[in-house]
């Protein structure tokens, strides 16, 4: 196990981690905040799904997860369809402009990380992605998952989606994903 000075020093290291997670916020569009970028993401990579399962990849209240899809439904980027195995609710979906803009920004994001990381071998690259997924996965605090447990959607492909923002991993209560 890691000591305390091994965890003092990746306390400073993951505070000092918001500047990347702002920068790649500043590539956004201003039409397209983190939040719904996240929406996005997420609709991208998992298909059409309900509210309440949204909220939980989100790991936001769902008044939260509301506003982010009340905003791309208005711009067009996702559709709300009646659910029919149960017509009271209702299934999201991404619209084709809406996968258009998601590939956007995930061009947008992509970019962005060959600059920085122009230097980088495809091994540090591949090192960095394995362990970000694995401190995730030790931090996924959505309802029914356990704590440290290794999932096996941490361990899926990703489908191309702009990281998570940091406001993403917002809740009433807590502090993605992103990813």
């Amino acid at each position: 196990m890691a000591g305390q000075a091994q965890f003092e020093e990746l306390a400073r290291q993951l505070s000092a981690f918001g500047a990347v997670k702002r920068e790649l916020e500043r590539i956004l569009p201003p039409d397209c905040p983190a939040g719904s970028t996240a929406v996005l993401g997420l609709l991208g990579r998992y298909g059409e799904m309900r509210m309440t399962h949204l909220a939980e990849l989100l790991s936001v209240d769902m008044s939260v997860s509301s506003r982010h899809v009340a905003h791309l439904v208005d711009r067009g980027w996702i559709e709300r369809a009646a659910d029919p195995a149960d017509k009271r609710s209702r299934i999201l979906r991404l619209t084709p402009a809406g996968r258009d803009k998601l590939a956007e920004l995930s061009q947008r994001s992509v970019e962005l990380l060959a600059e920085r990381l122009d230097s980088w071998s495809a091994k540090d690259v591949d090192q960095l992605t394995r362990l970000l997924t694995r401190l995730r996965a030790e931090f996924d605090c959505r309802p029914g998952r356990q704590q440290g447990a290794v999932r096996h959607e941490a361990r899926e492909p990703r489908s191309p989606a702009p990281p998570p923002p940091a406001s993403t991993h917002q809740r009433s209560t807590r502090t993605p994903a992103t990813t």
